[in-house]
């Protein structure tokens, strides 16, 4: 790409005398610098190392830093992270690409149960993994749950059919018997109200040709429950009417409350989160300070399923053996 192209694309100001003319490819990180790339940083520390590495032109924001190497081309610009996207959207133009915007549950499912990684590209959060994953990929097909960041690639982002509904055959909160094109799945590690983001996966991969196996199926990191005893220690079924259901978002332990409050009304409930957090539904939440608060209240309370939020189980003791859950 010549140099007038890149500072058009990027809307950038020269503030060197360059003699070179053009660049080859982009990088955010210095050890990726090839003799006549584009390095992009606001560090002083990384162009530098990308200087020696060769780079031919340097794209910053930080207003502090200094021309080292007038033979180089320097562009400031206005922010870093908007240049950056205006490069990938011209890098984009011939690809004909799609970019999904997906929620968490529906990306945990789609990389659950997908068997081919090379049919889409998953893109990370951070914007400068997600510039290198986009710009080093031939993918056509993009997914990720940084919506303000996907629409600054491209503004009219996709999302997976959010009227996708599966047919329940039974179900419990911690296993569910489920319908899907034709074929059913016996008593799958799926609670029955995230069955409807796996149908929505599952009609995607159809439409996309993308290879994917149900029997993948299992708890997501957003719900897993865990059967304990009085110590808290991981235990059968048979033996325990105790649960402790580990969350990382409030939505589940509403749905899943609801859930019991109509399909099991003997079920005595308890939600667990971290001081001061509200949570719809719930008028007196147990709050605690730390891990070993949230562990008395799980030893000392009186409950079948404790919902915990923010936390994880490895809270629970380290046992020899794991136990199944069912």
């Amino acid at each position: 790409m010549k140099i007038k192209d890149l500072l058009n694309l990027t809307k950038g100001r020269m503030v060197s005398n360059p003699t070179i003319t053009a660049i080859n490819s982009a990088t955010i990180y210095p050890s990726k610098v090839d003799i006549g790339d584009l390095f992009i940083s606001n560090s002083k520390e990384e162009i530098e190392k990308a200087l020696k590495r060769g780079a031919y032109a340097i794209i910053y924001s930080n207003k502090s830093i200094e021309v080292t190497d007038g033979e180089v081309a320097w562009i400031e610009v206005d922010d870093i992270q908007n240049a950056s996207f205006r490069l990938i959207r011209y890098v984009l133009i011939s690809r004909d690409a799609s970019f999904y915007l997906l929620n968490e549950h529906e990306l945990s499912f789609m990389k659950m149960v997908v068997t081919q990684k090379n049919s889409l590209t998953i893109l990370p959060d951070d914007w400068k993994k997600m510039f290198e994953k986009i710009l080093n990929s031939d993918s056509k097909i993009f997914i990720g749950k940084n919506g303000k960041i996907l629409k600054m690639i491209k503004p009219d982002i996709l999302t997976l059919n959010k009227e996708a509904s599966c047919e329940i055959i039974t179900d419990t909160l911690f296993r569910t018997t489920f319908k899907i094109n034709g074929y059913i799945y016996q008593s799958k590690e799926i609670t029955p109200f995230h069955v409807d983001y796996l149908q929505r996966v599952v009609e995607f991969c159809d439409e996309h040709h993308i290879p994917y196996n149900l029997d993948r199926v299992k708890y997501t990191k957003h719900f897993v429950p865990v059967f304990i005893d009085g110590f808290l220690n991981i235990s059968r079924p048979s033996k325990s009417d105790k649960v402790a259901i580990f969350t990382d978002n409030l939505k589940d332990i509403y749905k899943a409350r609801e859930y019991v409050r109509y399909n099991g009304a003997w079920v005595k409930t308890i939600v667990l989160t971290p001081h001061k957090t509200k949570v719809d539904g719930v008028d007196r939440p147990n709050w605690y300070e730390s891990i070993d608060d949230a562990r008395e209240i799980l030893k000392n309370s009186y409950y079948n399923y404790a919902f915990v939020y923010a936390l994880d189980k490895t809270i629970l003791p380290t046992i020899k053996r794991d136990y199944s859950l069912f």
